[in-house]
């Protein structure tokens, strides 16, 4: 499996200072700031990449578990909240909310549920992410004819 590589650069002190990070070869280059990760400022953060990371390997995940199982979805929608918050050693990601809408005919509630908290401990991104708590809030859109 091929190893992935973003980066990023730093000029200057923390609140004064400014970056940029490049994804992959390029397919995302932008800003960030002092103001973009911890106030509103304009540009994207880390954290703001962790929850793009954190959403599509979920979707990829519950998708790829669901169609193994024999209920192919007609499409798997997340979007993952990632809670930056001061502690006592700094700042640090506390928590990350998983909500997922998938479409998938022919597919009980019950087994839905139970795939899609399979998917979350089992996405490699949330296995990475351990440290933090994750919640996920997971609905199914079609209604089951099983």
């Amino acid at each position: 499996m091929p190893t992935r590589t973003s980066e990023a650069t730093w000029n200057g002190d923390l609140e004064s200072g400014n970056g940029s990070m490049t994804v992959g070869d390029g397919a995302y280059e932008g800003p960030f700031s002092f103001e973009s990760r911890f106030e509103d400022g304009q540009g994207t953060n880390p954290e703001e990449l962790i929850a793009a990371a954190h959403a599509g390997c979920y979707s990829m995940a519950l998708s790829n578990m669901l169609a193994d199982a024999g209920h192919a979805p007609e499409s798997v929608h997340t979007t993952a909240e990632v809670h930056l918050e001061m502690g006592k050693d700094g700042p640090g990601i506390s928590n990350i909310d998983l909500t997922t809408e998938a479409d998938v005919p022919d597919l009980s509630e019950q087994d839905f549920q139970e795939t899609a908290r399979k998917a979350k401990e089992n996405c490699p991104v949330s296995q990475v992410l351990a440290g933090a708590e994750i919640s996920l809030n997971a609905r199914l859109k079609s209604s089951a004819t099983v």
